[in-house]
């Protein structure tokens, strides 16, 4: 077996057609740099094609400098296609909301790049995307590209869904102000402020429950099945934050038993566990509500769990506790969830 160093596990790389696209946007041509970093290009079979970590930031790194009109993480990011991730398309595309739509960032790190995380938070009238990155063995130069490029493909897809009459959010960036900081707020048409205690997308709170127009609940609910048939598929990733899914996707008894049983689990003391997250930008509270909130909704679609039976399975310790949250993640109660998903509030066909 290949050894790796450590940091610079493979990564999925089946966005490879998109690094193409975007540098014949810039004006250049890819090829000759994919030769020089030995870089594999094989679309026969790119559903499996990996990346080396520092192949990858070499890789952003020549094409930034090889790109002179145009800033390279921007034109990444905005021409990010699901060419070759079709279920994940189409969850997006047929979201009722974008609160919904956001359970695509559940698959971003196991599908697109481990190296980022995204995930929404909710604090009385404002949201926030909040970006965590992995910066093992990152200069500050690669991190920031990024993020950058993260955010562009983020605010893509939330005006291809919501419209171009977005309202105005803000972006925060823990960078300091680069070079091309003057291109930040053209490129994004909203305020922008670097050296933040975080990189988090702001918006109004009210936008996540907004029908959209593309709106097909059954379609999106299968979508999302199709999805979970191809990450247990996938081999395991060798993270602690994956390690720590995996425990409270497949041993449910633990969410119950707080986060000593889950680091015994995972062979540790407590107090490493919580260090180790610290360093990544989470804590192990955040993990388990997603954890939960990913195990809830496969639930619901078992309609032989009633929903007090659920609220056992998930560690909660009555049936409100457990819709109290659900209601926090989706904007419905559970059995309203499960209602729309089935079927149930659907039309019929003409």
């Amino acid at each position: 077996m290949a050894q790796h160093l450590p940091g610079s596990e493979p990564i999925p790389f089946i966005t490879l057609p998109n690094w193409v696209k975007a540098a014949g946007q810039c004006g250049f041509n890819i090829e000759p740099i994919f030769a020089e970093l030995g870089i594999t290009t094989d679309l026969l079979h790119l559903e499996t094609a990996t990346i080396e970590r520092q192949h990858l930031e070499q890789l952003m790194r020549r094409c930034v400098a090889a790109s002179r009109e145009q800033h390279f993480p921007f034109v990444l990011g905005e021409t990010f296609a699901f060419d070759y991730l079709p279920d994940l398309e189409a969850f997006l595309t047929t979201s009722p909301s974008l609160r919904e739509a956001a359970g695509v960032f559940d698959w971003v790190r196991e599908l697109i790049n481990p190296m980022l995380d995204v995930v929404l938070r909710e604090e009385e009238d404002t949201a926030r995307l909040l970006l965590r990155f992995d910066e093992a063995g990152a200069d500050s130069a690669s991190r920031a590209w990024f993020v950058e490029t993260t955010f562009a493909t983020v605010q893509k897809f939330t005006r291809s869904l919501l419209g171009d009459a977005l309202p105005l959010g803000r972006l925060d960036f823990r960078h300091a102000p680069p070079p091309h900081a003057g291109r930040y707020e053209a490129f994004f048409r909203m305020p922008v402020a670097f050296a933040q205690p975080e990189d988090a997308l702001r918006f109004p709170r009210r936008l996540l429950d907004v029908p959209l127009p593309g709106g097909y609940p059954a379609l999106h609910e299968q979508a999302r099945q199709r999805i979970e048939r191809r990450l247990r598929a996938l081999p395991r990733n060798p993270g602690l934050v994956a390690a720590i899914e995996r425990a409270l996707l497949h041993r449910p008894a633990l969410f119950g038993l707080g986060m000593e049983a889950t680091a015994e689990e995972l062979g540790m003391h407590p107090r490493t566990l919580q260090r180790r997250l610290r360093a990544k930008g989470t804590r192990f509270a955040e993990l388990q509500a997603e954890a939960r909130q990913r195990l809830a909704r496969q639930y619901l679609a078992d309609e032989t769990l009633d929903i007090d039976r659920i609220s056992e399975l998930l560690g909660y310790s009555d049936r409100r506790s457990f819709t109290r949250a659900f209601q926090r993640w989706t904007g419905l109660t559970p059995s309203a969830f499960r209602a729309r998903n089935s079927g149930e509030d659907l039309p019929p066909m003409s």
